[in-house]
């Protein structure tokens, strides 16, 4: 077995409401709370970036479980907004939490979907016995230009995913990944804030390859998605993961605990895990989560989660559910 020993999620306190946003562009709230579907986003402090808020998550995932980081053999930290151009976030938070040397670290970038091609590289590691436990982490301070329609939803959040092949509380059952050379988000090094495609986003790169990633899924597992009891999508606004999902034939209560942007926007890189840690937090043994991430550029990772019987005993461990850091 390969899945989710343990998880962990930081969500920083601070929220601005989208209303004020347009307020300050002198535009009515309705122009863009009707076309984003949120009221407001989390923002990091003065004090966070994507590193404390990665330390944050990979806290809350140890406070969890029996594991330490003294046991981790590798840990990858996925992001678009590493506080260093050359020097690793990965290490930085290897050191604070004292995972000690003898590990396997890097920084992965992929717009959103870093963190999950990180959960796969894990899983090759873990299925080939080449290592035990490795952490996953996805954290971002999601960069957005200033009066651009990304400033209304670019978030900050994080969320670790410790991965291992014993007392797995989430089996990985399969994954598969669908990638192409499609740039509809981009930023060039020295650039502060990244550039879009605009209407381009949408068929040709977010729905285009989260659907084919899910397709592939489907066909390789057998599955449809009726058998199935939850599903996450990655989550730019609140339209796309309720269209993607009626595209594909996914039911609203089958979305709906996963829907985190709802509340605190896209948190980049920890979108989709966000989702999934939201979903975990209720699911029952035996229950199956079908799980797809995108990341411009494009690409997307699909996973099939078969939730286990060590769920029951490992939530009365947990510190604190998603549901709690949204609402504080």
């Amino acid at each position: 077995m390969v899945g989710i020993v343990s998880y962990g999620t930081y969500i920083p306190e601070f929220r601005l409401r989208v209303r004020d946003i347009a307020g300050a562009w002198h535009k009515e709230p309705q122009e863009v709370t009707g076309s984003l579907g949120l009221t407001e986003k989390s923002v990091p402090a003065a004090d966070e970036d994507a590193a404390t808020i990665a330390l944050e998550s990979a806290l809350q995932c140890f406070q969890s479980s029996k594991k330490t980081p003294s046991d981790v053999e590798a840990l990858f930290v996925g992001s678009e907004s590493h506080p260093y151009a050359v020097n690793p976030t990965s290490t930085i938070v290897g050191e604070l939490l004292g995972v000690g040397r003898n590990y396997l670290a890097a920084d992965l970038e992929f717009a959103c979907k870093a963190a999950t091609a990180g959960m796969e590289a894990l899983a090759g590691l873990i299925e080939s016995k080449h290592i035990a436990l490795g952490l996953a982490i996805g954290a971002d301070t999601a960069q957005s230009k200033p009066h651009d329609s990304l400033e209304y939803t670019s978030a900050a959040a994080g969320v670790a995913v410790l991965m291992g092949g014993k007392n797995c509380i989430a089996a990985l059952d399969s994954y598969t990944s669908y990638s192409s050379d499609t740039p509809d988000f981009w930023r060039r090094d020295g650039i502060v804030y990244p550039s879009h495609a605009g209407r381009f986003t949408g068929e040709p790169a977010y729905f285009a390859h989260v659907m084919g990633a899910a397709q592939l899924l489907m066909k390789k597992t057998n599955i449809m998605p009726e058998t199935v009891d939850y599903c996450v999508f990655h989550m730019p606004n609140g339209k796309f993961p309720r269209d993607v999902a009626r595209r594909l034939a996914f039911t609203s209560e089958q979305l709906a605990p996963s829907l985190i942007v709802d509340h605190i926007g896209n948190p980049y890189s920890a979108s989709s895990l966000m989702g999934l840690a939201a979903v975990l937090d209720i699911a029952k043994p035996g229950q199956t989560i079908f799980m797809v991430s995108y990341g411009s550029g494009a690409g997307s990772d699909a996973f099939l989660w078969k939730v286990t019987d060590q769920i029951t005993s490992y939530r009365r461990k947990k510190r604190q559910t998603v549901a709690e850091q949204m609402a504080k």
